[in-house]
């Protein structure tokens, strides 16, 4: 069985409509929207709504983890718009979602990201995609587990979680041959993005879990670009499956 597996698609819609040729089984680990692009200001909903200097800006303090500062920014170019912010954001999520899931391959299974907007995802879900979180499904006779979302970080990003309801998650899961998340275990060389020059948030939870239970794999993404791609801990090999937006070609799992 071949399997592809993309996360991290931010917008890329051209090339997840192409991610699934050839593949038996198609997953996504999460984060659909293009809200900020590090690499080009220019792109997302930040800038579309604000235009690129204001973008610039916005990343210029949180690179320089002015998180502070980048909030009381944000937060007067917020309030500046008409009717408040959610109606104009819920519009720009909303036409990525429409494009996203019309491109989306079939069949697959899915997971959300931290950037991601759950309650929306019904809405443009279609037939033959199948959303998991907290969940197993048998695929090629081999149980594979979901968990969605992100841990609490400055960001704020839309879908981070307390640790406790993540964990929660993941014991929900029992033993699976294959666990698919969308951040990796705590594991710093997983966790370091080596262009932003930060760590990003693992979690504890399924590292514990793949020392106790050992699972043959362990997918996932969120780090653009990780210090490690991929690294054993015992038996389980561990896989960033990749930036999608950025390289726009899925990992592939032979099984």
């Amino acid at each position: 069985m071949r399997i592809h597996v993309v996360s991290d698609v931010h917008g890329n819609v051209e090339a997840l409509g192409r991610a699934g040729e050839g593949a038996d089984v198609f997953i996504c680990l999460g984060d659909l929207i293009l809200f900020i692009d590090y690499s080009d200001h220019g792109q997302g909903i930040f800038a579309e709504l604000f235009g690129q200097d204001n973008a610039d800006r916005f990343i210029a303090l949180r690179t320089e983890k002015r998180f502070e500062e980048a909030r009381e920014f944000s937060r007067g170019l917020w309030d500046s718009l008409e009717g408040g912010a959610w109606p104009h954001i819920e519009r720009a999520v909303r036409r990525q979602y429409a494009d996203l899931f019309a491109a989306m391959p079939q069949p697959a299974y899915l997971t959300y990201g931290n950037v991601d907007v759950p309650q929306m995802w019904g809405d443009y879900v279609r037939e033959g995609h199948r959303v998991l979180d907290g969940e197993v499904a048998e695929i090629g006779g081999l149980r594979f587990g979901f968990v969605g979302g992100g841990l609490r970080t400055v960001y704020r990003t839309p879908n981070e979680i307390d640790d406790e309801e993540y964990a929660a998650k993941v014991a929900a899961l029992g033993e699976v041959d294959v666990l698919c998340c969308h951040i990796p275990p705590a594991v710093p060389d997983l966790l370091y993005d080596t262009v932003a020059r930060r760590f990003e948030r693992g979690s504890e939870a399924v590292l514990e879990a793949i020392h106790r239970t050992q699972p043959r794999y362990v997918l996932f993404g969120h780090v653009h670009q990780p210090l490690a791609k991929r690294m054993r801990i015992g038996r389980t090999e561990c896989v960033n499956v990749g930036h999608f937006r950025a390289g726009g070609v899925p990992y592939v799992l032979d099984l």
